[in-house]
């Protein structure tokens, strides 16, 4: 499955009175429109890379493909000086 939202919330100081604070949603699959019009593209590039690196593509592909379905689920939290930053990727 494919990474579709992105949900960042950041909490400071000041936005301490309220329990969710500041939320911003991401709509991720917007982003595959265009990333599929360019997927030919995309594709020659890494084949380019690959040759030059001496990597083997469909290993490489196969690899990128894994990252890229395993974002969602993925939650980073960050907290410093009583700010705090979480990202959650649905």
């Amino acid at each position: 499955m494919t990474p579709n939202f992105a949900i960042i919330q950041i909490e400071t100081r000041e936005w301490h009175t309220s329990p969710k604070g500041w939320r911003l949603w991401i709509p991720l699959f917007l982003l595959w429109i265009p990333a599929v019009l360019l997927a030919p593209l995309w594709l020659l590039l890494l084949l380019a890379f690959c040759f030059l690196g001496r990597v083997n593509f469909w290993r490489s592909l196969s690899v990128f493909w894994g990252i890229l379905s395993s974002l969602p689920g993925t939650d980073i939290r960050v907290q410093a000086d009583q700010n705090h930053i979480l990202i959650k990727i649905l």
